[in-house]
Formats: C-alpha cells, structure tokens, sequence
C-alpha cells in the first residue's frame, strides 16, 4: 500500500513541477510576443503617411494618359 501512496505523491509533485515550468514558459513567450508587438507597433507607426496629392497648380493635378 505504502508504494502507491509513494507513487501517487510522487506523479503529483511531477505534475506540480510540469505545471510550474508550463507557467513558467507562458510568461517568456507572452513577453516575448507583447516586445515582438512593441516592435511592429514602432516600425508601423515610423512610417511616414502618405503624401498629400496636389490640389492646385499645374503640377500633378491633371493626369493624361494615352494608351
């Protein structure tokens, strides 16, 4: 009796430890991740806006085209 007891503590302080290197390994890829999203938020944001077209002028207003 005494080697199932042994046995059934033994798989609950392996699956207590298993558990604590899962949670473990959740917060270093859930920080890995939000400094990959800080990443591409920064380059996202670096990009200038598109330019403004022409509103006036002779310049860039009109668009000829001839196939």
């Amino acid at each position: 009796m005494s080697n199932s007891i042994e046995g059934t503590v033994g798989a609950a302080v392996g699956l207590q430890q298993a558990n604590m290197m899962q949670e473990k390994d959740n917060l270093l890829l859930r920080k890995v991740l939000d400094n990959q999203a800080n990443t591409i938020m920064s380059l996202v944001n670096s990009v200038p806006s598109a330019p403004q077209l022409a509103n006036g002028g002779m310049v860039g207003t009109l668009l000829h085209v001839t196939a």
